[in-house]
């Protein structure tokens, strides 16, 4: 291979989610010194130029960034070998301590989970921290949207086949004047939004989203203004297409490092649950098969192992 071949397949190995560690081990690891301050001169998105002392220098973000790129496969196979509730739990304290930017990760826990599953992650949760779920949503969480994640994350859902139709009917009627009426009365402050929200089952909420199409002639989704709780209707009525919206927006290459991270949760936690679905669903929205964009973007051990999830979950 030619030097300038190898120069671009190793800028290549550091572009992208993850790194191409092969490609660093047979290529750049044979560089003699004059190779490697060529390879420098020749990225000036990963090098700057001293000009004064002359010599390149790595630019600081960029290490800083190919620090978590480094990581990536290593985060994914600790994440897969989790129990499903040690990982549930952990994914909330970690949104917990990044903010408001990360409270959909609560979202997701507490709304695309089962009875059972949400139940065993505030069990690990408690083992792990010596707090309950709740306890640290509602100490951590001062904005609006505290009531409305504190009562998801407490649910214990109905999982059963009924649906009572006339009462989703008139649920239904409930959400669309809260929404019509949000102006004088906020969401996050209607208790009965809230309730229907985080006791309903499943099922019943998705029959609720059906009447309210009928009344309205749009999605629930489409009419809430409040990000939480477009989420929420998103996570319990069309999961598969939330989490390809979400992995959509993490396999873009620009996007933060926060971002690019939804790309292992929602690999991870969904391998064993609905990823054929999901796979459907991506290719529906976006033209692309997942495995394919996720050969495209990612790199190395990292991009193996998630095709391996894709591939194993149907």
């Amino acid at each position: 291979m030619a030097f300038n071949q190898e120069l671009e397949a190793v800028t290549q190995a550091f572009s992208g989610h993850g790194v191409d560690e092969k490609s660093l081990v047979t290529l750049l690891g044979k560089w003699d010194p004059l190779e490697r301050e060529s390879f420098r001169k020749k990225t000036p998105h990963l090098f700057s130029e001293d000009h004064e002392r002359h010599f390149q220098r790595w630019d600081d973000q960029y290490v800083r960034l190919l620090k978590h790129e480094f990581v990536r496969f290593k985060n994914a196979v600790v994440l897969w070998t989790m129990h499903p509730w040690e990982r549930d739990a952990r994914l909330v304290k970690e949104a917990l301590k990044k903010g408001p930017n990360e409270y959909g990760v609560l979202i997701e826990v507490a709304c695309t989970r089962s009875s059972e599953e949400l139940l065993g992650a505030r069990k690990a949760y408690h083992s792990l921290f010596d707090h309950s779920i709740e306890e640290d949503v509602a100490s951590h969480i001062h904005g609006i949207e505290r009531k409305l994640l504190v009562a998801l994350l407490s649910a214990y859902r109905y999982e059963g086949t009924k649906v009572k139709d006339d009462t989703a009917k008139s649920e239904a009627k409930t959400l669309s004047n809260a929404i019509k009426n949000a102006h004088k009365k906020p969401l996050n402050e209607d208790d009965e939004v809230i309730r229907i929200l985080a006791t309903r089952s499943k099922l019943h909420i998705q029959a609720v989203c059906k009447h309210y199409k009928e009344i309205s002639g749009k999605n629930l989704d489409e009419d809430l203004d409040d990000l939480r709780f477009k989420e929420a209707v998103q996570c319990l009525c069309t999961p598969q297409i939330y989490f390809s919206k979400v992995l959509n927006a993490a396999l873009k290459i620009d996007v933060d490092k926060n971002t690019k991270k939804s790309l292992t949760r929602v690999i991870v936690t969904r391998a064993d649950i609905d990823m054929k679905d999901i796979k459907a669903d991506y290719h529906n929205l976006y033209g692309v098969s997942l495995p394919q964009k996720v050969e495209e973007v990612a790199r190395g051990s990292y991009k193996d192992f998630l095709l391996n999830l894709i591939v194993r979950g149907g």
